[in-house]
């Protein structure tokens, strides 16, 4: 169900009202109990990341990060 609100109250913060929906998200705007406009967040058209963007960073792992856990032996017998 979309969020409903007065056009009177949300015309002074709209932009902040706008970057805080989520894609696809609709909210009614109302004058007088009546809808006048519907304002919807657009869905997300690319992924931030972007796939090789890590490449050049350096990572760390403990040569035995796959051993089993001795705290679940019991469980793996």
């Amino acid at each position: 169900m979309p969020r409903t609100l007065p056009l009177s109250a949300a015309q002074p913060k709209l932009s902040e009202i706008v970057a805080g929906m989520v894609p696809g998200e609709e909210l009614v705007l109302t004058t007088d109990g009546e809808p006048v406009a519907i304002v919807t967040r657009p869905p997300r058209t690319s992924w931030p990341c972007q796939p090789g963007t890590a490449n050049d960073r350096s990572f760390w792992m403990a040569p035995d990060f796959d051993a089993p856990l001795e705290d679940f032996a019991e469980y793996m017998e």
